[in-house]
């Protein structure tokens, strides 16, 4: 499965030049321009299994990084500034790395 079945792509390309220049991610606007905030929870999921590169039922900070490479081959990597942020955010349990119910409260809030 991949982003488009569950976005359009020019809500994707909106997001991801909404944030060209390092260190203008936020990943709530980011959430909004490409319509994820938007859809049920189910398609929230779906593409948090789309994010979680390893499988491992978790989104890493090393994931997060690329984590707009995942929306559009190309796009820039993540600053550590952004990752930081992004995950600090979303890591409600404090254990370094975002699972599903989590992601789906960031992009959902």
């Amino acid at each position: 499965m991949s982003l488009s079945s569950v976005l359009s792509a020019d809500a994707i390309d909106s997001a991801i030049k909404d944030c060209q220049a390092p260190d203008s991610f936020c990943a709530k606007k980011f959430f909004q321009l490409c319509g994820l905030s938007k859809k049920s929870p189910q398609d929230v999921k779906k593409v948090f299994g789309i994010l979680d590169n390893d499988a491992s039922g978790f989104i890493e900070e090393e994931e997060l990084k690329f984590f707009l490479q995942r929306f559009r081959p190309g796009a820039r990597v993540l600053t550590d500034k952004e990752t930081k942020a992004f995950l600090s955010a979303a890591d409600d349990d404090s254990d370094g790395k975002i699972g599903a119910e989590e992601f789906q409260a960031l992009v959902l809030s």
